[in-house]
């Protein structure tokens, strides 16, 4: 009996193992999350995978673990969606709240790896009037990502620079 409840533990990391290599919810080289951790995948083992952390150090995984877990896997994605809402005053002109979305779609296709979706008016706040905005990066690649973010944040969710202010009329603000 000793043996048969030593021997289920070996068989159920020996399951979890094959059900990595054959299933492949994760391979080597893989950004992946599980539960808080979050790292890339270097190492799949019989009895454990090992993650490198954004920190640097190594994350060690469980089979058992990481095949009773939901994993996040963000290699597979192709495209990721980023929604933002930027915010402008209640004294915004009439056409100048017109011409915001054009303004928006401007920059997010002058922005490389990005695919712009929509921008529409889509609240009243108390001291707002507030745009909603979609748009897609057509690359995995998080640095890339960043990237587009902050090329976009430059122009529409910092304030606007002078000249840009100049040439649409309007005042983003948050």
């Amino acid at each position: 009996m000793a043996i048969a409840l030593a021997s289920q533990g070996v068989l159920q990391d020996l399951f979890s193992y094959f059900s990595i290599l054959l299933d492949r919810p994760v391979q080597i080289g893989d950004f992946i999350i599980v539960g808080d951790f979050v790292g890339t995948v270097e190492h799949i083992g019989i009895k454990t995978t090992r993650m490198r952390s954004l920190s640097g150090e190594q994350l060690i995984i469980a089979n058992t673990d990481l095949t009773g877990s939901r994993i996040r896997n963000f290699n597979p994605m192709e495209e990721r969606r980023i929604v933002f809402t930027i915010s402008v005053t209640y004294d915004t002109g009439f056409k100048q709240l017109q011409e915001i979305p054009n303004f928006i779609q401007g920059i997010i296709e002058a922005t490389k790896n990005t695919r712009f979706d929509r921008c529409h008016f889509s609240s009243y706040r108390d001291s707002s009037l507030n745009f909603e905005t979609v748009y897609y990066m057509t690359t995995s690649d998080y640095t890339a990502y960043m990237d587009a973010q902050q090329h976009i944040n430059s122009f529409a969710v910092t304030p606007t620079p002078k000249s840009l202010i100049l040439a649409c009329g309007y005042k983003a603000s948050g």
